[in-house]
């Protein structure tokens, strides 16, 4: 997930294909997502490739009445597919009888090849002018921070125990969701299998990356007790109300409500999930997230971005000073946002950096963080007005 350029011609594509089949489409995911498969969807440990998945303790009983002697349909005659079924075997204990059903079944989704093909050909432009007001205006608005405030109200003790017991403040807790699904609104239509199957096979710059997304997903379907054919997600195999990947799922999805599984889908668990990310990826409870700076980083011989780190005494040698004192030690980022009328920049700190660890943009952090003071706001209006 690299910094964001213009994607409007994208983001009209992207609504022409339907982003999410049938009625799971949300105009603002077709550039979110983009940026998620091109360079490794949600949450990924290394860009190169996925987490080894974690065996489970639970008995290895495969779900789904999938039985062949060799692949039909869409992925016969891989030989890939068959090199990644030996590992399986070999690595996990499946039934080759039963991979060889399982993906039999499984549709290679052109149109998301024919995309990102199209897609992959803007990696590295710089962001465009206005590209900031362009993305923030699909976020903050009435309907994520009305869907937000309603449910705060509906999730309360929940998310009140996860911020107690991870340290991660509610509202960016709702902001992730917010940006992601709308709180469930928009979870995506399409199979995981047939998302990760393709990807996996057909997509040769992160083909290796899928290869480990399909392997934790077939590793995590079985010990979830789940038939593999039946979670759908986004077009790239994120899954539920935060969108995890299947190694983001093995690592850091927790049951939150105590019902023996660990279900995205259940707005508990996506809560609790959520919340075990950030702290595990190192939120620094009470710590900002971003400051205004004093100075003209215009002029500055400083490089913004999400790869550069600088001391306090570098910024100050650069004329730079933030405006909130957190009194903190680590580096900070120089954040660049361009509106339509003007050049913006912040400073961002270690709180900033752990949520772009969900989603490698500065657009896409800044999104999250300002729908958590949106929803926040508006929460604390409702509260009061209603006492």
């Amino acid at each position: 997930m690299k910094a964001v350029v213009s994607f409007s011609n994208r983001l009209a594509l992207g609504l022409t294909l339907l982003f999410f089949a049938g009625c799971a489409t949300s105009p603002e995911k077709t550039e979110q997502n983009f940026n998620r498969a091109r360079s490794g969807p949600t949450q990924q440990a290394a860009p190169s490739q996925a987490r080894t998945a974690t065996p489970y303790l639970r008995p290895l009983t495969s779900i789904g009445a999938y039985r062949a002697s060799s692949i039909t349909g869409d992925y016969a005659g891989y030989p890939a597919l068959q090199r990644f079924i030996d590992v399986m075997v070999q690595k996990h204990g499946f039934e080759r009888d039963y991979l060889n059903g399982l993906f039999s079944q499984a549709k290679r989704k052109q149109w998301t090849l024919d995309y990102l093909a199209k897609s992959d050909q803007s990696l590295g432009g710089k962001p465009g002018k206005g590209s900031w007001s362009r993305y923030r205006a699909k976020f903050l608005d009435a309907r994520h921070i009305n869907a937000g405030v309603d449910f705060w109200q509906r999730h309360q003790a929940t998310l009140q125990r996860a911020s107690q017991q991870y340290g991660v403040p509610d509202e960016y807790i709702l902001g992730i969701m917010a940006v992601e699904t709308t709180f469930g609104s928009f979870v995506g239509n399409h199979r995981i299998i047939d998302a990760l199957t393709t990807l996996a096979f057909d997509y040769q710059r992160r083909g290796d990356y899928f290869r480990g997304e399909l392997e934790n997903f077939l590793v995590m379907s079985r010990g979830e007790g789940l038939d593999p054919a039946k979670p759908v997600g986004s077009f790239a195999g994120a899954m539920g109300l935060g969108q995890f990947m299947p190694s983001s799922f093995l690592e850091w999805a927790v049951d939150f409500n105590g019902d023996g599984k660990r279900d995205l889908w259940n707005p508990e668990d996506s809560i609790g999930s959520v919340a075990n990310y950030f702290a595990k990826h190192g939120w620094k409870p009470g710590q900002p997230v971003v400051s205004p700076i004093r100075g003209n980083p215009s002029v500055a011989t400083l490089e913004p971005g999400l790869d550069k780190q600088y001391p306090l005494s570098t910024l100050q040698q650069a004329g730079l000073m933030p405006t909130t004192d957190c009194q903190c030690n680590e580096p900070l980022r120089l954040l660049w946002l361009r509106h339509a009328d003007q050049d913006q920049y912040l400073l961002g700190y270690p709180n900033f950096y752990v949520i772009t660890r969900y989603n490698q943009s500065t657009h896409y952090a800044m999104a999250v963080h300002e729908l958590a003071q949106a929803i926040k706001s508006a929460y604390r209006q409702q509260v009061a007005s209603n006492p």
